[in-house]
């Protein structure tokens, strides 16, 4: 949708973005301690742009992830990606999925997709910002500079229980109070820019 957006007005709207500081992982009513998730991407290093691939100018597929070792307390994981950058008041959220089981460590390419009701082990692909299930393709205005598309990971040691395909609001407060570790990962995109030089788009093998 943001691709139709000329490269003028993308330009003029260039300091105008939600902010970092409006991410799920910086409210205060999470509580975020100092136990930390490694949180990974086989297709991409931290900081580092977003491989084609897994945006809407490409097949816009959800990248694969990987993460380490959660506290022994946690029940359940929560993930939500979202983009600060949007111009926008608040993030744009790209996904959500809650209820991952506390023993599952990574998340195949393409695993972020609609899943209805959810799926027998508890897990649920909530509703990004165009109110759909799944991931979203990360697709920024051109000329607004480089968006950063923030993967955060949340170790739950408490699983309130949520309708399905929950949206931003309603896993927030599910957060709040819940949270005993978080990771975060984040990619780049953008249009209209130079791309950098070693922007990991090399590293993905598609599936």
């Amino acid at each position: 949708m943001l691709e139709h957006v000329p490269g003028w007005l993308g330009a003029s709207l260039r300091n105008v973005r939600a902010g970092h500081a409006k991410l799920v992982i910086a409210s205060p009513d999470l509580a975020v301690g100092e136990a930390v998730i490694d949180l990974s991407s086989p297709a991409f290093a931290h900081g580092a742009r977003l491989p084609e691939r897994f945006t809407a100018d490409g097949e816009g597929v959800s990248p694969p992830l990987l993460w380490g070792e959660v506290p022994t307390a946690t029940r359940a994981l929560a993930l939500i990606v979202e983009d600060p950058d949007a111009p926008f008041p608040n993030p744009l959220v790209h996904a959500i999925v809650w209820g991952l089981p506390a023993g599952e460590r990574g998340l195949a390419e393409g695993a972020i997709r609609a899943d209805g009701d959810g799926e027998a082990d508890g897990r649920d692909v909530g509703k990004n910002s165009y109110l759909t299930e799944g991931w979203l393709p990360p697709d920024p205005p051109t000329g607004h500079g480089s968006h950063d598309y923030v993967f955060q990971l949340f170790a739950l040691g408490d699983v309130p229980i949520l309708d399905a395909n929950p949206g931003r609001t309603a896993v927030l407060a599910a957060l709040a109070g819940n949270v005993i570790a978080a990771g975060m990962l984040v990619g780049t995109y953008s249009r209209g820019e130079a791309v950098p030089v070693g922007d990991g788009r090399a590293a993905v093998q598609p599936a």
